[in-house]
């Protein structure tokens, strides 16, 4: 972890058991049907060479969410810190009628200055009979007062992680509250983050925050907001004395992916818009 994010976020990149979400209502459910939950995965590295009766045992340390049907990902660049000395990360992808599997992952791009990184699972779980889908992702930016919801998944026994377990999942409700600037590297100029009106908990890291009403991707779940300035918005009635979450805004990614010439979907509202108006 960078010096700078130590001293304005506690990174929620997973060594530690996540706990119950104190969250702020959202007036209604973007994933009624559960669907947006089969995009995201934990990210871990595994532990031993082979599966036992419950399959491999491995270490969590955040999460990562599909964004197109290629099996591309995206995730926070600071949960692949531990990989950067040795060590092949994993995503955990569920499977109908059967256990859930880990697929390798290999970064793609990464953007330390504003914390994003690509990953590609292989095999492609769109192709290997998976439950996965993907989130679309939107390049209107996040405004203070939105409905949004950050959706991640840990696994049930963090001590004693095993592949074959199902992850719990966990739904953090709230809203925007503004935009803050930070340094997230301290080589690099500093980048914006939106605050969130509810606290974050280890593992979330990467998760995606999705818009309440379009169910598309604002931003990813950084951390845990402790510059002075931010703490104050705690004397809030609609924070209860929490700490808020902090975001990155997914147009850093989206200029990621741009870059690098890797699609991504649009909400199907967006497309619309951009869709040439009909002849009369």
């Amino acid at each position: 972890m960078k010096a700078t994010r130590k001293t304005l976020l506690i990174s929620v990149a997973a060594i530690a058991c996540a706990t119950g979400l104190l969250a702020a209502s959202v007036p209604d459910d973007p994933d009624a049907d559960g669907s947006l939950s089969a995009a995201i995965g934990p990210i871990v590295y595994r532990l031993d060479e082979s599966p036992s009766a419950h399959g491999f045992h491995y270490t969590f340390y955040g999460n990562g969410f599909f964004i197109n049907e290629d099996g591309y990902l995206l995730t926070v660049a600071h949960v692949l810190e531990s990989f950067n000395n040795g060590g092949q990360a994993s995503i955990q992808v569920s499977r109908p009628n059967s256990p859930p599997q880990l697929l390798t992952l290999s970064v793609i791009a990464s953007d330390v200055a504003h914390d994003v990184a690509i990953l590609r699972a292989t095999p492609n779980p769109f192709t290997s009979h998976c439950h996965v889908t993907y989130l679309p992702l939107t390049a209107n930016p996040a405004v203070s007062g939105q409905a949004v919801l950050a959706l991640s998944l840990h696994p049930a026994r963090l001590q004693n992680a095993h592949s074959f377990q199902i992850p719990v999942e966990d739904r953090s409700p709230g809203q925007v509250l503004n935009y803050e600037s930070t340094q997230l590297d301290k080589s690099s100029p500093p980048a914006d983050l939106f605050l969130l009106s509810h606290p974050v908990t280890r593992g979330q890291s990467g998760s995606p925050v999705v818009a309440a009403d379009s169910r598309a991707v604002v931003g990813l779940i950084e951390g845990r907001w402790l510059r002075s300035s931010a703490i104050s918005l705690t004397q809030s009635s609609a924070l209860r004395g929490d700490t808020p979450g902090a975001a990155i805004p997914i147009h850093y990614a989206i200029s990621l992916l741009d870059r690098k010439g890797v699609h991504w979907h649009a909400s199907a509202a967006a497309a619309a818009k951009s869709e040439p108006a009909p002849k009369p």
